[in-house]
């Protein structure tokens, strides 16, 4: 079974896999604790796959503080 988006697509939004998962775990633990979706056809997914659409689609940033 196919994965969308695929890993491959994802990581190119960050600078490495481990930055996606803990970008991908904490927005979908604000979408479990009540937060919106900020994407339209969330209806019916969970967190996590809401959440790695989001990253997909630009809708969700990131910085590194020092």
């Amino acid at each position: 079974m196919m994965c969308y988006p695929s890993i491959d697509s994802l990581v190119k939004k960050v600078d490495s896999k481990y930055t996606l998962v803990t970008l991908a775990a904490m927005r979908s633990r604000e979408l479990t604790d009540g937060q919106l979706p900020l994407i339209a056809n969330a209806e019916g997914k969970k967190a996590p796959t809401i959440a790695l659409e989001e990253i997909y689609e630009d809708k969700i940033t990131y910085t590194f503080e020092k």
